[in-house]
């Protein structure tokens, strides 16, 4: 578990230090009271809150997600940041509503439907920081084992294969009885996370969450009018 954390810490300082911005297609699934979700494919643009190595993350972190998949929100543009737009969510909708731009509370119930956790936790930073904490609770524990797989490749990506696996269920809320996580050896990203709840007799481990970043472009010069609702390559209305 110490060199699971070293590498997750190795990959949180180098976004810190190194990463202002990016673009990447997100796949999410998610269990949700029970359901298991269909994989949602989303177009990301996030501002990082510690641009130009700001470590102590002073800027606002900022968020645009433009979903492709399924095909019943296909379509719908979330714009966030907490500076912008009193820390509302603004959304374009699919379909029938899509003539109309939504103003809501983050965490309220129409913004959390279906979602496991709040927009904010979006995002590479946010993911190893994720795995720090976690791994941090188990450092000590006897009953999480960990692995580690080097030189694997992943969307073709070098990677070190990360698994985590407790022998019994925990007390926490975000228990899990297998954790994956893929990281990008060279460029030091967290590629994916997926973990595993505890199976029942005669089943396999269910799903209870997995978020995959494909297609990251880092560095690209992300401006005001990327989270600007009027810019004209978006279909608000």
């Amino acid at each position: 578990m110490a060199e699971v954390l070293d590498i997750a810490q190795e990959s949180l300082q180098h976004m810190l230090h190194h990463v202002d911005d990016y673009t990447a297609t997100l796949v999410k699934q998610e269990t949700i009271d029970g359901v298991l979700s269909e994989p949602s494919q989303i177009s990301l643009k996030v501002q990082c809150p510690h641009r130009g190595g700001k470590v102590d993350e002073s800027e606002p972190t900022r968020l645009y997600l433009r979903f492709e998949k399924p095909a019943d929100v296909a379509g719908r543009e979330v714009i966030w940041g907490k500076d912008l737009h009193d820390g509302q969510l603004v959304v374009h909708e699919a379909g029938l509503m899509g003539f109309v731009t939504l103003r809501l509370d983050p965490t309220g119930m129409i913004a959390m439907r279906g979602q496991r956790y709040p927009i904010w936790e979006i995002g590479l930073t946010n993911l190893a920081k994720k795995l720090i904490e976690r791994g941090e609770l188990d450092r000590t524990s006897e009953d999480v084992h960990a692995s580690i797989e080097h030189g694997i490749e992943f969307n073709g990506r070098p990677c070190d294969l990360i698994v985590v696996r407790r022998d019994k269920p925990s007390e926490r809320t975000d228990d899990f009885s297998r954790a994956e996580i893929c990281i990008d050896t060279q460029r030091h990203l967290p590629l994916r996370y997926t973990a595993y709840g505890w199976p029942s007799e005669g089943n396999d481990a269910p799903l209870l969450e997995s978020y995959t970043y494909l297609d990251i472009n880092i560095n690209i010069g992300l401006t005001e009018l990327d989270f600007d609702p009027s810019n004209p390559s978006y279909q608000f209305p």
